[in-house]
């Protein structure tokens, strides 16, 4: 009995040492779990802390939205701010304007008021007279008749309506005025603009006297080419035909080395060529001058130019051309159209009108 109970502690520590590698898989086993949990729990809050990340610029992209557009939005408000203040100085600008007006009309109506304290007849002759004053100074500015004219028989009418015998002198001088306008002629401004225009571009085509000599010495030669091959004889030899030109161009030479001619104007003919372009350019200028008189209704300016552009071209210019002549003749008209130019005067329909306000 003895030996058959030895053996089962040695049976038992098999069991034992079985029994303890099962105990040591099972501890790690629950760190691996406990690993697994808690990368999940990780990997889990990291995908939280992302998606809040990612609501976090969403929501910042908004308010970066939100805010570029209140600036646009502010922008757009300063801008309609702006306009508005620019919109209420114009209304301002025009209100005084206006103020200003108001102000002018109640001076006027003042004054109207005032005229209106006077007689029928004292308003009658100032209003005629300022209306004759007005169509005068229109007629000097305009260079036309007509408001002269409108204006005396405005007053004629106005004068046959208040059948005032006291006025009759007045209506008189109206009528010889009236008269005398009838008989004048007016220049026509426009047509003399025209010819004066004309004039300035045909100056760079006007022959001068010292190239008038130099221009038939050309034409001399052109003739002379032209007509030299037609005078050859048929029969003539090769050598003669070279010695009769040699000896034709020999003796045009020796003609042309002395050349008398007159000279009424010694300074033209030795007008240089840079003194000849500042020649045509004065005339141009001078021109120019009785244009911007005519306009102005200078008619003393307007002559003197006329007169120095006339001179000029006398002296330097080729009188034998037909440009010079025609240029010469369209300055004389000018030249006497400016002196029938002039605007006449009422003097006669003003001295009634003074006249008949002294005896008032």
């Amino acid at each position: 009995m003895s030996t058959e109970s030895v053996p089962e502690p040695s049976a038992g520590m098999p069991s034992a040492a079985r029994t303890a590698p099962p105990a040591s898989h099972s501890g790690g086993g629950a760190a691996l779990y406990a690993l697994a949990i808690v990368m999940i729990a990780a990997l889990v809050s990291s995908v939280l802390l992302w998606q809040r990340l990612t609501s976090i610029q969403e929501q910042l992209a908004r308010q970066s939205a939100d805010s570029g557009a209140q600036a646009v939005e502010a922008r757009t408000m300063a801008q309609q701010a702006q306009d508005l203040s620019r919109e209420t100085a114009a209304r301002l600008a025009v209100a005084e304007a206006r103020l200003g007006e108001v102000t002018v009309q109640r001076t006027q109506l003042e004054e109207l008021i005032q005229s209106l304290s006077r007689t029928r007849d004292e308003n009658l002759v100032i209003d005629i007279e300022a209306g004759l004053r007005m169509a005068q100074q229109q007629a000097q500015l305009t260079g036309s008749l007509q408001p002269l004219v409108a204006a005396l028989k405005s007053a004629s009418q106005r004068i046959e309506r208040a059948a005032q015998p006291r006025l009759a002198p007045v209506q008189r001088a109206m009528a010889q005025d009236l008269e005398r306008l009838e008989q004048v002629s007016v220049t026509d401004t426009d047509g003399q603009l025209a010819r004066i225009d004309d004039l300035v571009r045909q100056v760079d085509d006007l022959p001068l006297i010292n190239h008038v000599a130099q221009a038939a010495l050309m034409r001399r030669q052109t003739d002379k080419e032209e007509s030299a091959a037609p005078s050859a004889p048929a029969d003539e030899s090769r050598w003669r035909g070279t010695l009769r030109r040699g000896w034709e161009a020999v003796r045009d030479e020796a003609r042309g080395l002395v050349r008398i001619s007159r000279v009424d104007q010694p300074d033209a003919m030795l007008l240089a060529p840079d003194q000849a372009f500042f020649l045509r350019e004065n005339l141009k200028l001078r021109l120019l001058n009785v244009r911007l008189a005519l306009l102005a209704r200078r008619t003393d300016s307007a002559r003197t130019d006329l007169a120095a552009v006339t001179g000029a071209l006398n002296r330097y210019f080729d009188p034998a051309s037909r440009r010079t002549q025609k240029a010469a003749t369209e300055l004389q008209q000018l030249q006497a159209h400016v002196k029938t130019a002039e605007m006449p005067q009422l003097e006669d329909s003003f001295a009634a009108l003074a006249t008949a306000a002294a005896g008032r």
